[in-house]
């Protein structure tokens, strides 16, 4: 059965003075002061005026001190709203705030804005990124206008094959990485704009620096060091020592490795793949298996920093909250 709510009746005060009072009714007191005159013209509504103070928005103190006794009557005045021409708002029950955002937001509200411009570097929300592609750039018309003799000398001067790691290794370790092999518009030119943009803004210059010369010192002799001990052993003609190597493929390697571990698993896990994928494919093409090798070894570098780069973008996080 239904259970249905109905307003109890209001008694007429004028019923309880009908009809003779019962035997066991007590004794009445004196008369009270007739108050006819003051009633006559309020409103029935009001006779019960403790619960009409309290049902009213706004009672104002006139109409407290009729609920208290003092037996001023307030002026009548309708309840149901502020008066015309008020900038008052009649009271709204609680609103219940959504998940994300204040009360009585919209959920479109909560969702991340997309960002596009945050995928290139800034001079002040990525300084490392943006110098590093600054110098790439000047490096990179260098090599597309200046003499060829010269671009040629500039390479060999920054070459980390063997016979310079003997003599000034880490002049041309560092020196090695200001040069793009393929040119500006190579696949790597334009990751490494991308994921160290990426990397720096989850856990800042340094340690991006950090993990990008990490992957290019680590492969670069995991590379030559075999080549060197390959010419003393007779297998290889001492041509190799001489070797012409340069480029920033391996820095750039270890930070996509790296980024894929700070990415969310739907966009991280797939770059990891793709990138993985085409680094088997250029070692079975087998152009050149010791540069090959060399990325495959970076990006397994820049994912063995997961732990580390996963810290390290909580710290950042929760430091910016």
């Amino acid at each position: 059965m239904e259970r249905t709510a109905t307003a109890a009746s209001p008694t007429d005060p004028d019923d309880s003075l009908s009809g003779p009072p019962g035997p066991d009714a007590p004794a009445a007191g004196p008369a009270p002061a007739d108050t006819s005159g003051l009633l006559g013209g309020m409103p029935r509504q009001w006779i019960p005026a403790v619960a009409t103070v309290f049902e009213t928005p706004y009672a104002t103190t006139s109409e407290a001190a009729y609920a208290a006794g003092s037996g001023t009557v307030p002026e009548a005045r309708p309840a149901a709203g502020p008066a015309e021409g008020s900038t008052r708002r009649p009271a709204e029950g609680p609103t219940e705030a959504l998940p994300g955002g204040p009360a009585g937001g919209s959920a479109a509200g909560a969702r991340p804005r997309l960002r596009p411009w945050r995928l290139l570097p800034t001079p002040t929300g990525t300084p490392f990124a943006f110098a590093f592609t600054a110098v790439l750039a000047v490096t990179s018309l260098v090599t597309a206008y200046a003499d060829p003799a010269l671009v040629h000398t500039l390479h060999q001067g920054s070459s980390t094959d063997v016979a310079h790691l003997l003599r000034t290794p880490v002049l041309v370790l560092l020196a090695s990485a200001l040069w793009i092999a393929g040119g500006v518009l190579s696949v790597y030119a334009i990751c490494c704009v991308l994921v160290l943009t990426a990397l720096e803004r989850r856990i800042g210059g340094l340690r991006t620096a950090g993990v990008f010369l990490l992957g290019h010192v680590t492969a670069t002799l995991a590379t030559e060091v075999p080549v060197g001990l390959a010419v003393l052993a007779g297998h290889l003609p001492v041509s190799s020592l001489h070797r012409l190597d340069y480029g920033i493929s391996f820095g750039v390697a270890a930070g996509v490795g790296a980024l894929a571990g700070l990415l969310v698993p739907w966009l991280g896990r797939p770059v990891l793949v793709v990138f993985a994928a085409m680094l088997v494919r250029d070692l079975i093409g087998f152009a050149d298996p010791m540069t090959n090798w060399g990325h495959l070894m970076s990006l397994a570098i820049g994912c063995a920093t997961w732990p580390l780069t996963r810290r390290l973008h909580r710290d950042r996080a929760a430091a910016a909250r």
